[in-house]
Protein backbone atom coordinates (compact mmCIF):
# COMPACT_ATOMS: atom_id res chain seq x y z
CA UNK A 1 0.00 0.00 0.00
CA UNK A 2 0.75 3.75 -0.70
CA UNK A 3 1.65 5.27 3.12
CA UNK A 4 0.40 8.82 3.61
CA UNK A 5 3.49 10.65 4.96
CA UNK A 6 3.21 14.48 6.02
CA UNK A 7 5.33 17.05 4.36
CA UNK A 8 5.15 20.11 6.39
CA UNK A 9 7.26 23.68 5.16
CA UNK A 10 10.89 22.79 6.11
CA UNK A 11 10.96 18.62 5.56
CA UNK A 12 10.05 16.43 3.23
CA UNK A 13 9.26 12.72 3.56
CA UNK A 14 9.74 10.04 0.60
CA UNK A 15 7.59 7.60 -0.10
CA UNK A 16 8.16 3.92 0.12
CA UNK A 17 7.27 1.22 -1.06
CA UNK A 18 9.13 -2.31 -0.23
CA UNK A 19 8.82 -5.58 -0.94
CA UNK A 20 10.50 -8.87 0.39
CA UNK A 21 12.06 -10.55 -2.64
CA UNK A 22 13.95 -6.86 -2.60
CA UNK A 23 15.59 -7.19 0.86
CA UNK A 24 16.77 -10.19 0.01
CA UNK A 25 18.67 -8.70 -3.25
CA UNK A 26 20.10 -5.44 -1.83
CA UNK A 27 23.06 -6.45 -0.13
CA UNK A 28 24.87 -8.38 -2.78
CA UNK A 29 23.57 -5.45 -5.50
CA UNK A 30 25.17 -2.90 -3.21
CA UNK A 31 28.61 -4.85 -3.48
CA UNK A 32 28.20 -5.12 -7.08
CA UNK A 33 27.06 -2.05 -8.39
CA UNK A 34 29.81 -0.19 -8.07
CA UNK A 35 31.31 -1.86 -10.92
CA UNK A 36 28.68 -1.32 -13.17
CA UNK A 37 28.47 1.49 -15.79
CA UNK A 38 25.41 1.78 -16.45
CA UNK A 39 24.50 5.30 -16.33
CA UNK A 40 27.06 7.97 -17.01
CA UNK A 41 24.31 10.34 -16.31
CA UNK A 42 23.62 9.49 -13.03
CA UNK A 43 25.16 11.25 -10.01
CA UNK A 44 24.95 12.85 -6.52
CA UNK A 45 22.92 16.02 -4.94
CA UNK A 46 23.66 18.29 -2.32
CA UNK A 47 20.58 18.83 0.45
CA UNK A 48 19.88 22.39 -0.55
CA UNK A 49 16.62 22.33 -2.46
CA UNK A 50 14.77 19.31 -0.95
CA UNK A 51 11.20 19.81 -1.69
CA UNK A 52 11.63 16.63 -3.59
CA UNK A 53 8.85 14.26 -2.75
CA UNK A 54 5.31 14.23 -1.67
CA UNK A 55 3.33 10.64 -0.18
CA UNK A 56 -0.05 10.11 -0.52
CA UNK A 57 -1.81 7.38 1.02
CA UNK A 58 -4.57 6.47 -1.58
CA UNK A 59 -3.26 6.95 -5.19
CA UNK A 60 -7.69 7.36 -6.45
CA UNK A 61 -8.02 10.28 -3.81
CA UNK A 62 -4.99 12.07 -5.55
CA UNK A 63 -5.08 14.50 -8.85
CA UNK A 64 -1.31 13.58 -8.91
CA UNK A 65 -2.57 10.01 -9.62
CA UNK A 66 -5.67 10.20 -11.96
CA UNK A 67 -6.67 12.18 -15.07
CA UNK A 68 -8.18 16.04 -14.16
CA UNK A 69 -11.70 14.58 -14.80
CA UNK A 70 -13.37 11.28 -13.23
CA UNK A 71 -15.85 10.79 -15.93
CA UNK A 72 -12.79 10.72 -18.66
CA UNK A 73 -11.14 8.19 -16.11
CA UNK A 74 -14.30 5.61 -16.83
CA UNK A 75 -14.24 6.47 -20.56
CA UNK A 76 -10.85 4.73 -21.09
CA UNK A 77 -8.53 2.66 -19.26
CA UNK A 78 -5.59 4.79 -17.29
CA UNK A 79 -1.95 3.75 -18.97
CA UNK A 80 1.17 3.83 -17.31
CA UNK A 81 4.87 3.54 -19.24
CA UNK A 82 7.36 2.26 -17.37
CA UNK A 83 10.86 2.78 -18.05
CA UNK A 84 13.33 1.05 -16.77
CA UNK A 85 17.54 1.50 -16.00
CA UNK A 86 20.10 0.21 -17.99
CA UNK A 87 22.60 3.35 -18.45
CA UNK A 88 23.45 3.88 -22.22
CA UNK A 89 20.38 1.27 -23.17
CA UNK A 90 18.44 3.96 -22.23
CA UNK A 91 18.23 5.30 -25.88
CA UNK A 92 15.58 2.83 -26.59
CA UNK A 93 12.97 4.51 -24.48
CA UNK A 94 12.94 7.21 -26.82
CA UNK A 95 12.78 5.19 -29.89
CA UNK A 96 9.64 3.36 -27.96
CA UNK A 97 7.94 6.93 -27.27
CA UNK A 98 8.36 7.56 -31.05
CA UNK A 99 6.38 4.70 -32.01
CA UNK A 100 3.51 4.93 -29.53
CA UNK A 101 3.22 8.23 -30.27
CA UNK A 102 2.97 7.23 -33.94
CA UNK A 103 -0.64 5.31 -32.91
CA UNK A 104 -2.04 7.65 -30.91
CA UNK A 105 -1.05 5.73 -27.91
CA UNK A 106 0.11 8.52 -25.01
CA UNK A 107 0.27 7.05 -21.04
CA UNK A 108 -1.89 8.89 -18.39
CA UNK A 109 1.86 8.49 -16.23
CA UNK A 110 5.01 7.72 -16.47
CA UNK A 111 7.45 5.94 -14.00
CA UNK A 112 10.82 5.75 -14.65
CA UNK A 113 14.00 4.66 -12.70
CA UNK A 114 17.12 5.63 -13.42
CA UNK A 115 17.96 6.04 -17.64
CA UNK A 116 14.58 5.74 -17.34
CA UNK A 117 13.95 8.35 -15.63
CA UNK A 118 15.88 10.92 -17.45
CA UNK A 119 13.68 10.29 -20.61
CA UNK A 120 10.91 10.11 -18.66
CA UNK A 121 11.42 13.41 -17.11
CA UNK A 122 12.12 15.17 -19.99
CA UNK A 123 9.22 13.36 -22.40
CA UNK A 124 6.46 14.21 -19.41
CA UNK A 125 7.67 17.70 -19.67
CA UNK A 126 5.97 17.96 -22.82
CA UNK A 127 8.65 17.24 -25.49
CA UNK A 128 7.84 14.83 -28.34
CA UNK A 129 10.32 12.22 -29.62
CA UNK A 130 11.47 14.08 -31.98
CA UNK A 131 12.41 16.76 -29.55
CA UNK A 132 13.97 13.43 -27.22
CA UNK A 133 15.97 12.26 -30.07
CA UNK A 134 17.57 15.77 -31.03
CA UNK A 135 18.26 16.01 -27.07
CA UNK A 136 20.04 12.91 -27.11
CA UNK A 137 21.85 13.25 -29.93
CA UNK A 138 22.85 16.44 -29.41
CA UNK A 139 24.12 15.66 -25.57
CA UNK A 140 27.35 16.21 -25.16
CA UNK A 141 29.97 14.99 -22.46
CA UNK A 142 30.66 18.27 -20.42
CA UNK A 143 26.44 18.70 -20.53
CA UNK A 144 25.97 15.51 -18.02
CA UNK A 145 29.24 14.85 -16.10
CA UNK A 146 31.54 16.05 -14.07
CA UNK A 147 34.51 14.37 -11.65
CA UNK A 148 34.60 14.87 -8.17
CA UNK A 149 37.45 13.58 -5.76
CA UNK A 150 35.13 12.53 -3.00
CA UNK A 151 35.39 9.34 -0.57
CA UNK A 152 31.88 8.04 -1.53
CA UNK A 153 32.25 8.27 -5.51
CA UNK A 154 34.06 9.83 -8.28
CA UNK A 155 31.33 11.45 -10.21
CA UNK A 156 29.27 14.59 -9.48
CA UNK A 157 25.90 14.80 -10.47
CA UNK A 158 25.05 18.37 -10.20
CA UNK A 159 25.22 19.08 -13.97
CA UNK A 160 22.75 16.21 -14.25
CA UNK A 161 20.10 17.76 -12.18
CA UNK A 162 20.97 21.27 -14.05
CA UNK A 163 21.28 19.83 -17.54
CA UNK A 164 17.50 17.68 -17.17
CA UNK A 165 16.05 21.02 -15.71
CA UNK A 166 17.54 22.99 -18.45
CA UNK A 167 15.12 20.27 -20.23
CA UNK A 168 11.92 21.07 -18.46
CA UNK A 169 12.31 24.61 -17.92
CA UNK A 170 12.55 24.13 -13.98
CA UNK A 171 8.97 22.81 -13.87
CA UNK A 172 8.76 20.49 -10.65
CA UNK A 173 7.35 17.05 -10.72
CA UNK A 174 3.67 18.30 -9.43
CA UNK A 175 3.66 20.12 -12.54
CA UNK A 176 5.18 18.21 -15.30
CA UNK A 177 2.28 18.18 -18.53
CA UNK A 178 2.38 14.40 -17.75
CA UNK A 179 2.51 12.94 -13.84
CA UNK A 180 5.53 11.36 -13.41
CA UNK A 181 7.22 8.84 -10.77
CA UNK A 182 10.81 8.80 -10.25
CA UNK A 183 12.12 5.81 -8.80
CA UNK A 184 15.42 5.79 -5.75
CA UNK A 185 16.89 3.89 -3.01
CA UNK A 186 17.40 5.32 0.61
CA UNK A 187 21.01 4.53 1.16
CA UNK A 188 20.36 3.61 4.70
CA UNK A 189 17.75 1.08 4.70
CA UNK A 190 17.86 0.34 1.28
CA UNK A 191 13.93 1.31 0.55
CA UNK A 192 12.23 2.36 -2.43
CA UNK A 193 11.11 5.86 -2.63
CA UNK A 194 8.96 7.16 -5.19
CA UNK A 195 9.76 11.20 -6.25
CA UNK A 196 6.45 12.47 -7.49
CA UNK A 197 6.92 16.38 -6.01
CA UNK A 198 9.07 18.93 -6.37
CA UNK A 199 12.91 19.64 -7.89
CA UNK A 200 12.61 17.33 -11.46
CA UNK A 201 16.25 17.24 -11.66
CA UNK A 202 17.15 16.55 -8.46
CA UNK A 203 14.92 13.62 -8.20
CA UNK A 204 16.38 12.45 -11.55
CA UNK A 205 19.83 12.93 -9.94
CA UNK A 206 18.95 10.59 -7.15
CA UNK A 207 17.27 8.18 -9.22
CA UNK A 208 20.69 7.58 -11.32
CA UNK A 209 23.15 8.01 -8.41
CA UNK A 210 25.29 4.63 -8.85
CA UNK A 211 26.32 3.12 -5.33
CA UNK A 212 30.52 4.31 -4.85
CA UNK A 213 30.70 5.27 -8.71
CA UNK A 214 28.66 8.65 -7.94
CA UNK A 215 28.10 10.41 -5.18
CA UNK A 216 25.06 9.40 -3.44
CA UNK A 217 22.23 12.27 -3.87
CA UNK A 218 21.44 13.77 -0.52
CA UNK A 219 17.87 15.32 0.17
CA UNK A 220 16.89 16.37 3.78
CA UNK A 221 19.61 14.91 5.16
CA UNK A 222 19.12 11.91 3.90
CA UNK A 223 21.47 9.86 0.89
CA UNK A 224 19.68 7.90 -2.19
CA UNK A 225 21.07 6.16 -4.89
CA UNK A 226 19.95 4.42 -8.08
CA UNK A 227 16.30 3.11 -8.13
CA UNK A 228 17.75 -0.03 -10.19
CA UNK A 229 19.14 -1.38 -6.71
CA UNK A 230 15.32 -2.12 -5.80
CA UNK A 231 13.60 -1.90 -8.90
CA UNK A 232 15.14 -2.14 -12.32
CA UNK A 233 11.83 -1.76 -13.92
CA UNK A 234 8.68 -0.66 -11.39
CA UNK A 235 5.84 -2.27 -12.59
CA UNK A 236 4.86 -2.89 -9.22
CA UNK A 237 4.77 0.86 -7.97
CA UNK A 238 2.69 1.82 -11.82
CA UNK A 239 0.22 -1.35 -10.02
CA UNK A 240 0.30 1.00 -6.88
CA UNK A 241 -0.44 3.80 -8.51
CA UNK A 242 -4.01 2.64 -10.32
CA UNK A 243 -2.44 1.96 -13.39
CA UNK A 244 -5.16 -0.20 -16.17
CA UNK A 245 -2.70 -1.09 -18.50
CA UNK A 246 1.04 -0.96 -17.91
CA UNK A 247 3.50 -0.92 -21.12
CA UNK A 248 6.68 -1.55 -19.38
CA UNK A 249 9.63 -1.02 -21.05
CA UNK A 250 12.95 -3.27 -20.40
CA UNK A 251 16.80 -2.58 -21.70
CA UNK A 252 18.53 -4.55 -18.72
CA UNK A 253 21.70 -6.12 -20.19
CA UNK A 254 20.68 -10.02 -20.66
CA UNK A 255 23.22 -12.56 -18.50
CA UNK A 256 23.66 -14.92 -22.10
CA UNK A 257 24.84 -11.42 -24.11
CA UNK A 258 28.01 -10.73 -21.26
CA UNK A 259 31.32 -11.79 -21.51
CA UNK A 260 32.86 -13.62 -18.74
CA UNK A 261 36.61 -14.17 -19.64
CA UNK A 262 37.98 -11.61 -17.27
CA UNK A 263 36.79 -9.78 -13.52
CA UNK A 264 35.30 -6.72 -15.17
CA UNK A 265 32.81 -9.50 -17.35
CA UNK A 266 32.45 -11.55 -13.90
CA UNK A 267 30.77 -8.44 -12.04
CA UNK A 268 29.24 -7.43 -14.77
CA UNK A 269 27.21 -10.77 -15.01
CA UNK A 270 26.32 -11.11 -10.90
CA UNK A 271 24.79 -7.51 -11.78
CA UNK A 272 22.84 -8.45 -14.36
CA UNK A 273 21.57 -11.79 -13.17
CA UNK A 274 20.40 -9.85 -10.02
CA UNK A 275 18.73 -7.55 -11.50
CA UNK A 276 17.07 -9.49 -14.20
CA UNK A 277 15.97 -11.77 -11.21
CA UNK A 278 14.33 -8.77 -10.09
CA UNK A 279 13.19 -7.01 -13.08
CA UNK A 280 11.19 -10.65 -13.92
CA UNK A 281 9.07 -10.95 -10.71
CA UNK A 282 7.97 -7.18 -12.00
CA UNK A 283 7.14 -7.64 -15.08
CA UNK A 284 4.67 -10.51 -14.79
CA UNK A 285 2.21 -7.58 -13.59
CA UNK A 286 3.05 -6.03 -16.77
CA UNK A 287 0.46 -5.98 -19.59
CA UNK A 288 2.64 -5.20 -22.48
CA UNK A 289 6.49 -5.81 -22.04
CA UNK A 290 9.04 -3.98 -24.81
CA UNK A 291 12.36 -5.27 -24.53
CA UNK A 292 14.41 -4.56 -27.85
CA UNK A 293 17.30 -6.10 -28.89
CA UNK A 294 20.57 -4.89 -27.33
CA UNK A 295 23.01 -7.41 -27.26
CA UNK A 296 26.53 -5.12 -26.41
CA UNK A 297 26.39 -2.07 -23.39
CA UNK A 298 27.02 0.73 -26.13
CA UNK A 299 28.88 4.05 -24.63
CA UNK A 300 26.93 6.94 -23.45
CA UNK A 301 28.05 9.25 -25.74
CA UNK A 302 28.85 7.08 -28.70
CA UNK A 303 26.38 9.51 -30.90
CA UNK A 304 26.16 6.28 -33.51
CA UNK A 305 25.56 3.95 -30.91
CA UNK A 306 22.80 6.35 -29.74
CA UNK A 307 21.17 6.43 -32.78
CA UNK A 308 21.19 2.62 -33.10
CA UNK A 309 19.54 1.92 -29.86
CA UNK A 310 17.07 4.39 -30.94
CA UNK A 311 16.00 2.24 -33.34
CA UNK A 312 16.16 -1.06 -31.28
CA UNK A 313 13.70 0.49 -29.43
CA UNK A 314 11.49 1.31 -32.74
CA UNK A 315 11.68 -2.20 -33.91
CA UNK A 316 10.60 -3.64 -30.57
CA UNK A 317 7.63 -1.25 -29.41
CA UNK A 318 6.31 -1.71 -33.55
CA UNK A 319 6.08 -5.66 -32.81
CA UNK A 320 3.88 -5.04 -29.68
CA UNK A 321 1.49 -2.57 -30.96
CA UNK A 322 -1.17 -5.00 -31.96
CA UNK A 323 -0.43 -6.50 -28.18
CA UNK A 324 -1.17 -2.73 -26.68
CA UNK A 325 -4.14 -2.07 -28.86
CA UNK A 326 -6.09 -5.13 -27.98
CA UNK A 327 -5.15 -4.43 -24.42
CA UNK A 328 -6.49 -1.18 -24.88
CA UNK A 329 -9.52 -2.50 -26.07
CA UNK A 330 -10.25 -5.10 -24.33
CA UNK A 331 -9.62 -2.94 -20.88
CA UNK A 332 -11.98 -0.03 -22.09
CA UNK A 333 -14.78 -2.41 -22.58
CA UNK A 334 -14.72 -4.24 -19.02
CA UNK A 335 -14.79 -0.39 -17.75
CA UNK A 336 -18.00 0.73 -19.71
CA UNK A 337 -19.56 -2.71 -18.49
CA UNK A 338 -18.93 -1.56 -14.91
Amino acid sequence: MIQLLKKDRHKIYPEKLWSYREMKYLNTWILGLSCLLVGCQHMPASSQTTNAVQALKNAQESALFMPPMQTEQKQHPKIALVLGSGGARGYAHIGVIEVLEQHGIHPDFIVGTSAGSIVGAIYASGKNAQELKQIALNMKVGDVREITFDRKGFFDGQKVEDFVNQQVNDTPLEKLKIPMYVVATELKNGKKTVFNYGNTGQAVRASISIPSMFVPTEIDHKEYVDGGLVSPVPVDVARQLGADIVIAVDILAQPAYTPTSNIWGLFNQNINIMQNRLATEELKHADIVIQPELHEKAHIFDVKERENTIYSGETAAMKKIGDIETAFAMRQQKLQLQ
